[in-house]
This record gives structure tokens, C-alpha cells and sequence, in this order.
């Protein structure tokens, strides 16, 4: 059974890791390293968090297991020692009945399966994924160069982070006399890695503790949501001008460097690479203002060297990227505030049935026609979500109390102060173990959902921001990716710390898990495991604090940074703006639906006639064939006569000469030899029948 559990859990993450890289990345048009390193980095944290539950539960066991093993060789020595004396009785203990988890792991498997997870994620966070992204931004145009140009990215990164952490470890070695050994190196890797994950850790948890049950709260309100999509619309128009015009700029570039290198000239294979990756209008423009039949001078004006291709190259894969992104962004945007204006619209409805401004053209499918009716989605959209996400809020809300509160007080173990490590000591007692599992990764998920939810949230310009619908560049995949293995290890380490499952924090005598089995013993930095891993956690109140008042969103405001702020002017202008833009949106999208359903009834009305007399057409002309096939001497002969008529027309007809004068009548004029000079009244309405 432990083994179907642990298989199951792997698959079912691996298809979660495998769904969220297909709604951020794009299969098609990234490399296929990149997509893979992505993958696994996110697989093996999901799995870590998965599996962890297991390992407390396994951990349990085996506690069980080793105090009745120590009070039976306890018992047998007391009663070894009073057999000599017959009046004592032998001395009995009731030993605890240890139940197998349903989900328990054989010893030696956990170990293995936590080291090698363990130090392929930080091989890819270290190693793997910050080459792949210099390899992925770089303009190079052959394999050989993205490969140079990423060692030489890293080799600068990395000799500087080497040159700091050796200087630290010989400050340690020396300020506090240690004796460092190979493991002892290890683990203060470890340590090091750690203490920097942590740091973040505390940064995102303390952010996301507070931002998603209250963006949860604030979904219920529809009007303020409304309000949001208008400034959203406003500031995504702003930047989608802008990277059109990027786009502009650097297509005039490459428009003047394709213009100056010609099909023969050495460079021209980098002038059509980057023309492939330029969109398909720009493409065929510039292939219709190439001329290829000129041939390049090396004595004439100077040419672009090789270096600035590469730059025009990178500049041109992030201005496609960008300018892609924020159509489609903008495009769902519009989605979204078409919605919740319909919304809005139908919130008054007597009739309580959902309408919808622009209805889907697809037909409805089976789930539309019997469950998702348009009765059952007014009450939903109007009556039900909003307290639905009301009643979350307020379930997350306590969650997030629980776990400030679990943070500032796990390091007290008597009396337990820890809600979730009263939890544990609760049903470990019965040895309740599905309690215990699904407990352990309630909790845990909770934690990693504050976390990595904030790592999707956050942007940091243009140069980190995971954009769904396939619209993330590789740079931003790989960073997240990054900061995943990074944050993965202290967050599993501060739930073990939490539910007192770390003897290294809660400084209990008790079987170590096999996780934290792998992390060495921290007591080699004892400043570090005895301080900052327990008070630095503390300082999420203080975050939760500057979150709840919007500190850090109110001073990217002060900075020119436009946020959304409840009472302020800039705010209230671009809410009208974007309320503006979205209403011009709509009439235009108004006016495209209306033409569709002209042309639409139009083809519906005249297309059976049309094949009707299409029909009458193709029979008549069948006949008149086979009749030209009966009669091919007489049309012959006819078409002699034609033509000899048509040449004395033209040599009976006199020159006319215009006067300015109303000429005479002269209808049906005839010559000598009987032909129409004329077939108009005057020669003043000449252009009337055209």
C-alpha cells in the first residue's frame, strides 16, 4: 500500500507541474532544454511537499517502535538485577501498541529518495537554470556562442559569490576556532543555502499571508473588482502603446540593416535569422522592399558588425515577446470587463437569468444545455460566488492568524504554544496517522500556497513577470524556477520546526526525520541554529502588519510607480480612463458582432436561391453545349458576317466635330447603307447609360 501512495502522489504532482508550465510556458516556440529544466525544477519542490506528510507519519512509527524497544531492554535489565532477590516481583510496563501507517515507508528508501531530490534541486538552482538563462536571452546565432555566452554570464556571477562565501568561511573558521572537515563544508553549504532561502521565505510569507485572503474578500465586492479591471485596463493600454512602439523602432532597425546587407554579403544568414523571428506583417514588408539584385561593396558605406547583429538580435526576440504578451493580455482583460459589467447588468434582473453582452458563436455543449444553464449561472454570478469567496476569506483568514501565530511561538516546548504542534502531539497519542498526513499537508500546503503564489503574483518590471496563456519568456520560467528550489528546502524545514518534528529547533530527544537527516547537523553554526532560525521567523508580524496597511503599495506610489490605492486622485483618473477605454471596446466589438450577424442572415437568406439558379445555370449551359457541337459550320459562318458588319460600321461613321452647341435630334440615323451611326440622343449625355 506504500508503495501505490508514494507512485500515486508522483504522478499526480508531475501532471500539476506539467499543467502550470502549459498554462505559463509555450511548448511550441521554446527550447525544449528550457521547458525541461522548468519542469523538473517545479516537480521535484511540489514532490517535496507531497512526500513530506509520509516521512512525519513513517517518523512516528519509528519512534513508536524505538521507545518500546528501549523499555523492553529498560525492563529486562530491572529485572535482571532483582532476580537475585526472590521477594521482589519482576517488573511489568504495559508497552504501546504500535499501529503501521497505511502510507508507511521501509527504512532506507526515504534517505535516498530525499538526497537525490535534494541535491538535483539545488544542482539546477546553482548550476543548470542560471545557465539556460543566459543561453535563452542570448543574441548569439549559432549554438557555440549562446554556449560562450553563457559561460562567461556565469563564470562572473559565480566567481563573485565565491569570492564572498570563501571570505566568510574563513572569517568563521577563524573567529570560532571550528575544525572544518568534509561534512562539516557541507553542511555549512547547506546552512548558508538555508539562511538565504529563508530570508526570502519570510519576505513572501509574510506577504501572501495577509494579500490572499484579503483578495479573496475583495472578489465578493463586484463593484470594487470592477473598478481594479478599469485601472488594470488603463495602466495595460499604456504599456501596450509602448510596446508597440518598441516594436516600431527596433523593425526600423532591422528594416535599415536588411537594406544595407545584401543576399551575397558574409553576415546575410544573421539578417535572415533575425527576420524569421520578426512578426509575419512586418516579415512580408520587408521582404517586398528587398532588393536582392545589388550587389554589396566592401569599399562602400561601413557595415553593421557581427556583435551589433547579436544586440539587434536580443532586442528583437524581447520586443516580439512583449508586444505579443500584452495583445493577448489585453484581449483577456477585455474578457474580464465585459463579464463583470454583464454582471453588474444582471444583478437587477427579474427574470434571474444570466445574459451576456457578446454570447459565444461555438455551440453549447452538453454541460451548458443540462447543468450550467443560464439560470443556474445567474445565481451563481450574482448570489452564490460572492459569499462563497466571503466564507474562503474568512477560512484563510484564520489560517493565517494560526500560522503568525505558530511562527512566534514554535521554539516553546513547555508548554506547547504551537497550534499546529498541538495538533500532532493530539492525534499522535492514538496514532490517528490519516490525521496526522492530512494535517501535516493541510498545513504545509497552506505555507506553500502563500509562497508560491506570491512568486506568480510579483513583477519586478519587465525583467521577471509570469504571464499566463502561454505568454511567460523563458528567462521568467527558469527565475521561477529558481527561486522554487531555492525556498523549497527552508519552508519544509520551518514546518518540521513548527510541529516540532525538529529536534534541532524544538531541542527534544526524538528520532530525527529522514529529511532533516540529510541536512547535517546545524549545531556546527550554532549562531545560526540557535538564533536566527528561531527569532528571524518572528519578523512576519511585522510584514503581516506593513501588508495590512499597504505600505510597500503606497510607497511604489509616492515613487511614480501607479498602484491601486482606494482614495486617491491619480487612482480615481485612471479607474475613468480605463472605464473610458473598455466602453470604446465594446461599441467597437458591438459593431464587429453586428456586421457578423448581417452577413451571417445574409448568407442564410440567399443561399438556397443561389443554389437553386446555380443549378438552373449549370443545366442550361449543358445544353447549349451539346448544341454547339450539332451546329459548328452555321456559327462559323455567322461569326464571318459579324465581323465583316462590324468593319463597315466602323468605316461609315464620320468624324464629329464639338462645338459647344446643343446638336440636333438624331435618333435612329441611319447611313446609306442602312447602319446605326448613333445609339444615343445627344452627344451632351453620352455617359448617361455608364
Amino acid at each position: 500500500m506504500s508503495g501505490v501512495a508514494l507512485a500515486l502522489e508522483v504522478v499526480v504532482v508531475f501532471f500539476l507541474a506539467l499543467f502550470l508550465l502549459h498554462r505559463y510556458g509555450d511548448f511550441r516556440k521554446q527550447y525544449r532544454m528550457v521547458l525541461f529544466a522548468t519542469l523538473l525544477a517545479w516537480f521535484l519542490c511540489f514532490l517535496i511537499v507531497f512526500i513530506l506528510p509520509l516521512d512525519v507519519s513513517t517518523t512516528i512509527y519509528n519512534q513508536c517502535k524505538t521507545d518500546n524497544q528501549a523499555h523492553q531492554v529498560e525492563i529486562a535489565t530491572i529485572n535482571h538485577d532483582n532476580s537475585s532477590n526472590s521477594s521482589v516481583f519482576p517488573t511489568q510496563r504495559v508497552l504501546k501498541t504500535c499501529q503501521k501507517p497505511w502510507s508507511y515507508i521501509p527504512d532506507g528508501i526515504l534517505p535516498v529518495f530525499w538526497r537525490v531530490v535534494y541535491w538535483t534541486s539545488q544542482f539546477l538552482t546553482w548550476l543548470l537554470i542560471p545557465f539556460m538563462q543566459s543561453y535563452a536571452r542570448s543574441g548569439a546565432f549559432s549554438i557555440s556562442g549562446k554556449i560562450k555566452t553563457a559561460l562567461i554570464e556565469n563564470a562572473i556571477y559565480y566567481g563573485t559569490y565565491l569570492i564572498i562565501f570563501c571570505s566568510l568561511l574563513i572569517y568563521v573558521a577563524v573567529t570560532l576556532k571550528l575544525h572544518l572537515t568534509w561534512s562539516g563544508l557541507r553542511t555549512i553549504g547547506i546552512t548558508a543555502a538555508n539562511t538565504w532561502g529563508l530570508f526570502l521565505l519570510v519576505l513572501l510569507l509574510g506577504y501572501g499571508l495577509v494579500e490572499i485572503p484579503r483578495s479573496y474578500w475583495r472578489a465578493s465586492c463586484h463593484g470594487q473588482l470592477l473598478a481594479k479591471t478599469y485601472f488594470k485596463a488603463a495602466k495595460l493600454m499604456t504599456e501596450k502603446v509602448d510596446a508597440e512602439e518598441n516594436l516600431e523602432d527596433v523593425m526600423e532597425d532591422v528594416r535599415q540593416v536588411n537594406e544595407t546587407i545584401k543576399y551575397n554579403h558574409p553576415l546575410r544568414k544573421c539578417i535572415d535569422t533575425i527576420l524569421k523571428k520578426c512578426p509575419v506583417e512586418y516579415q512580408e514588408k520587408l521582404g517586398r522592399n528587398m532588393d536582392d539584385y545589388e550587389d554589396f561593396d566592401d569599399k562602400g558605406n561601413p557595415y553593421p558588425s557581427k556583435k551589433s547583429l547579436v544586440k539587434l538580435h536580443k532586442q528583437v526576440i524581447y520586443a516580439v515577446q512583449r508586444h505579443n504578451r500584452t495583445q493577448v493580455q489585453w484581449q483577456i482583460l477585455l474578457d474580464e470587463a465585459f463579464h463583470l459589467e454583464d454582471v453588474a447588468k444582471n444583478e437587477t434582473s427579474s427574470t434571474h437569468k444570466f445574459v451576456h453582452s457578446f454570447p459565444s458563436t461555438e455551440p453549447p455543449g452538453w454541460i451548458s444545455k443540462y447543468l450550467y444553464t443560464p439560470t443556474v449561472e445567474w445565481y451563481w454570478e450574482c448570489v452564490f460566488r460572492r459569499w462563497c469567496y466571503r466564507v474562503l476569506a474568512v477560512v484563510l483568514c484564520a489560517f493565517s492568524a494560526a500560522v503568525v501565530w505558530s511562527e512566534c511561538t514554535f521554539f516553546s516546548t513547555q508548554p506547547v504554544l504551537s497550534l499546529f504542534a498541538v495538533f500532532i502531539q493530539l492525534a499522535e497519542r492514538d496514532y490517528n496517522y490519516v490525521y496526522i498526513e492530512m494535517a501535516c499537508f493541510v498545513t504545509i500546503f497552506f505555507l506553500c500556497y502563500c509562497v508560491y503564489s506570491t512568486v506568480f503574483r510579483i513583477r519586478v518590471f519587465n525583467y521577471y513577470y509570469l504571464a499566463p496563456h502561454h505568454q511567460t519568456d523563458a528567462y521568467s520560467l527558469q527565475f521561477s524556477g529558481m527561486l522554487f528550489c531555492r525556498l523549497t528546502p527552508p519552508l519544509c524545514l520551518n514546518f518540521l520546526g513548527v510541529i516540532h518534528m525538529d529536534s534541532t529547533i524544538s531541542h527534544q530527544e526524538r528520532q530525527p526525520t529522514a529529511y532533516t537527516s540529510i541536512m547535517g547537523s546545524m549545531q556546527v553554526l550554532s549562531f545560526i541554529a540557535n538564533g536566527f532560525y528561531i527569532y528571524y521567523p518572528m519578523l512576519i508580524v511585522l510584514l503581516c502588519i506593513a501588508t495590512y496597511f499597504s505600505l510597500g503599495t503606497r510607497c511604489l506610489n509616492l515613487l511614480g510607480f501607479q498602484q491601486f490605492v482606494g482614495e486617491n486622485d491619480l487612482t480615481s483618473d485612471l479607474v475613468d480612463e480605463g472605464r473610458e477605454l473598455i466602453r470604446r471596446e465594446r461599441r467597437k466589438r458591438q459593431r464587429t458582432e453586428d456586421g457578423e450577424s448581417r452577413r451571417r442572415e445574409w448568407r442564410e437568406r440567399y443561399s438556397e436561391p443561389r443554389e437553386r439558379y446555380g443549378g438552373r445555370n449549370r443545366s442550361a449551359y449543358s445544353e447549349l453545349k451539346e448544341k454547339d457541337g450539332s451546329g459548328t459550320d452555321t456559327g462559323r459562318a455567322q461569326s464571318r458576317r459579324d465581323r465583316s458588319d462590324k468593319a463597315e460600321l466602323l468605316q461609315d461613321v464620320e468624324p464629329l466635330d464639338f462645338t459647344g452647341e446643343e446638336p440636333l435630334e438624331t435618333d435612329n440615323r441611319r447611313s446609306a447603307g442602312g447602319h446605326y451611326l448613333s445609339t444615343s440622343a445627344s452627344r451632351s449625355r453620352i455617359f448617361d447609360d455608364v
